[in-house]
């Protein structure tokens, strides 16, 4: 009997990690295209786009975030607020390399991140890159400091886990698709709102005027930077998806 229950724990486990991280046949060309059109559509009209850039935020304290434990640096906690604003405090040196790679992290991060999704997806690993993003979102949801955030990574994080879940393979294709091409077409925009609000005299704080301290180079060639990185990652992550 305990033979017959360790064959079928294995068992479980194998269908489990055949499941998540097995492959599932890529979508019509026509599914592909509309996620496009629809995260166009959201990324686009102001109105939209403001509520929909939390997701982007999420991606851009998250990269903060991340790279800071990577660099040796201590994660103090994130904050997320309604007006898609965020916050990341870490502790350590105060310039270095570690402190440039978490300030330049931030914009880079969604579009970045979408890059790796496209390169999953063309890879037809649509249920990994569900998991896999769900995984993130729930270890940054320790680090949250704030009530709006934790309900914002919540729900963000829930739906990934139900859509992977419970829904049929055309719905997760659906939604990955539409979660990657968001991720990349969304990562552009910030950084056009940035450059548009520092000509304006405002974002004085940014994260490019904060490198362009650490490093003595122009706040402007971290822009360029950011722009460089979101529109080549948009390119190729597009053309992975479309099978280009």
């Amino acid at each position: 009997m305990a033979h017959a229950t360790e064959v079928t724990a294995n068992a479980s486990l194998t269908d489990l990690w055949d499941r998540v991280f097995g492959t599932q046949a890529a979508p019509d060309e026509w599914l592909v295209i509309a996620t496009g059109l629809v995260a166009l559509a959201v990324v686009v009209p102001h109105g939209i786009w403001r509520v929909a850039r939390n997701a982007i935020t999420i991606a851009h304290e998250g990269g903060h975030g991340l790279v800071a434990l990577l660099t040796g640096r201590r994660l103090d906690g994130i904050r997320l607020h309604s007006d898609t604003s965020g916050l990341t405090v870490s502790r350590g040196k105060p310039t270095g390399l570690g402190m440039i790679l978490t300030a330049a992290s931030g914009y880079t991060a969604p579009p970045l991140l979408g890059l790796a999704g496209a390169a999953l997806l063309a890879a037809d690993h649509i249920t990994a890159f569900l998991w896999i993003a769900t995984a993130l979102l729930l270890v940054m949801l320790v680090m949250i400091r704030n009530a709006y955030g934790a309900l914002t990574m919540i729900i963000t994080g829930g739906t990934f886990l139900l859509v992977s879940w419970l829904t049929s393979s055309q719905v997760q294709a659906a939604f990955a698709y539409a979660a990657v091409w968001f991720l990349l077409l969304g990562g552009v925009r910030p950084a056009f709102e940035l450059q548009s609000k520092r000509r304006r005299g405002g974002a004085g704080d940014s994260d490019a005027d904060q490198l362009s301290r650490l490093t003595h180079v122009p706040a402007g060639m971290w822009l360029f930077l950011f722009h460089a990185v979101s529109l080549c990652s948009l390119i190729g992550g597009g053309r992975w998806l479309l099978g280009l």
